[in-house]
């Protein structure tokens, strides 16, 4: 994830598009052209050599100079082109970003402000491609004169008569090395421009090979029995996590034990490390110290043993392109009756009408929002923020994993819906663990177990009521922001 964290999307872009590009079809072309142009060059220099012996001292000295131009414009352009790349990837940036966000720019009427932005990018990375340019045109300019210098060697040889050479050969060989003037140029051109587009098939080779990878999706040695986890306890030891090298740590030598089927409400305030917990189990960045699910250490377990046994329902919840089918179960695992119940038990569809939308199997606007055929756009597009934690919820309840996480999970819906997705989830996953990031205060109150959390370590953890009867402590202190009294927790 920190890859993640620190990438942006134009970087990603510049690789698969202009570097994909390049290497493809640019970089394929170019070698062919250079082998076919140098083993012309050969020939006409052979033909030149067999006529006129002493033409033989000047090639060494020619392609010493040629190789000294070529290494002084290379040594140049070689940079210029990788930071040619590097400002190609900003620009890519700012437009993906300004097409993600337009909607955001016309309310703010900011459409100049962005324009003048994308200009300056523009401008930046042209800056960059037109030296590359303009040292294309230095090295040509370079090597025509040199190779006229060639041709004017072999045009006086054969003039004076040095060689006793008759006229049709003297035209052949006059020919032959106008011919190889443009070649040569040509030549160092193109052999000067793979060498740039090396920069691409580097960029590509880093994506490759050295980007830093996850562990292992499978490990066969550590793998746990089918029926892992049966209980659903949590113990964290001595736990500590960062994000990535150099960054502070979130959470803080933290231990804690959960309860098989305890549910447990976290709270604090922003940045107090509740959402590292959720990575801390996920994995999503490597912890120090020791997790374990009903005693396995979940560090020695492969990524999709461990994921596919907990399910989550988060702040912003990811729908792919597809069908609600799709979504609820992308991998074909369930029956049709069994998502329909979920979606039925998420509140998504009215029990009283089930049957009547079951029966609908044409695509159109009359269909029911939220049949199994309906259409999802990108990112969930045509559903609201609340709707698509609905989904989610219905996700988590076809998966029945005995571990349930939920990251404000409800905080874009109103009370109401709030109040009859928690009474879902108090009976659906009754003997199911479940750890809730708490959204409002009054969502957690009924939990078995509070947790707050204050930069990253455990302040207070004990029963809702414990809490709110110290009224010295954090918890006490968000109660009374939001107007919860003891009456609520009765």
């Amino acid at each position: 994830m920190s890859y993640v964290d620190v990438t942006p999307v134009g970087r990603i872009f510049n690789r698969f598009t202009k570097d994909t590009d390049v290497l493809d079809n640019e970089f394929s072309q170019a070698v062919q052209d250079i082998i076919s142009i140098f083993a012309t060059i050969v020939g006409s220099l052979i033909l030149c050599i067999i006529y006129l012996p002493w033409f033989a001292i000047a090639v060494p000295p020619l392609l010493i100079m040629f190789l000294l131009m070529t290494g002084y414009f290379q040594a140049t352009a070689r940079e210029i082109k990788r930071l040619e790349a590097v400002q190609r990837s900003f620009v890519y940036s700012w437009f993906g970003e300004s097409l993600s966000g337009m909607s955001t720019i016309k309310a703010y009427k900011s459409e100049e402000r962005f324009l003048r932005t994308m200009d300056k990018t523009v401008d930046k990375m042209n800056e960059a491609y037109f030296l590359v340019n303009a040292g294309q045109r230095y090295l040509a300019i370079n090597l025509t004169i040199l190779v006229a210098s060639l041709s004017l060697i072999v045009g006086l040889l054969c003039c004076f008569r040095v060689f006793n050479i008759d006229a049709a050969s003297t035209g052949l060989i006059l020919s032959y090395v106008l011919q190889i003037s443009e070649y040569f140029v040509y030549l160092f051109r193109i052999a000067t421009q793979v060498e740039n587009q090396m920069n691409s098939v580097e960029r590509l080779k880093y994506y490759a090979v050295n980007l830093p990878q996850e562990a292992p999706a499978h490990v066969t040695s550590a793998k746990p029995p089918p029926s892992w986890p049966e209980y659903g306890g949590i113990k964290f030891k001595n736990v500590s996590l960062k994000y990535r090298e150099g960054l502070p740590y979130a959470l803080k030598n933290m231990s804690i034990e959960v309860k098989p089927h305890e549910k447990i409400g976290i709270c604090g305030r922003t940045g107090a490390g509740k959402s590292t917990l959720t990575a801390c189990i996920y994995r999503l960045s490597e912890p120090e110290g020791l997790i374990t699910i009903d005693g396995v250490d979940i560090s020695k377990l492969g990524l999709a043993e461990l994921r596919t046994k907990l399910s989550i329902i988060p702040q912003d919840p990811v729908l792919f392109t597809g069908t609600i089918r799709d979504n609820l179960d992308p991998f074909h695992e369930h029956s049709d009756d069994e998502l329909w119940d979920a979606l039925r038990r998420a509140h998504l569809v009215n029990e009283s009408m089930l049957d009547k939308i079951k029966e609908q199997t044409e695509v159109n606007s009359t269909m029911h929002k939220f049949h199994l055929l309906q259409t999802v756009e990108e990112d969930g597009g045509n559903f609201s923020l609340g709707e698509r934690q609905l989904i989610a919820l219905a996700r988590a309840l076809v998966r029945k994993t005995k571990i349930l996480i939920l990251d404000e999970a409800t905080s874009s819906v109103d009370y109401e819906t709030d109040a009859k997705i928690q009474d879902t989830i108090s009976h659906e996953f009754a003997n199911c663990t479940i750890l809730c990031i708490a959204h409002r205060l009054k969502t957690i109150i009924k939990y078995d177990r509070i947790m707050v959390l204050e930069e990253g370590e455990v302040e207070e953890f004990d029963t809702p009521l414990n809490l709110f009867q110290n009224e010295n402590g954090i918890f006490r202190s968000m109660c009374d922001v939001s107007h919860i009294t003891a009456d609520d927790f009765i």
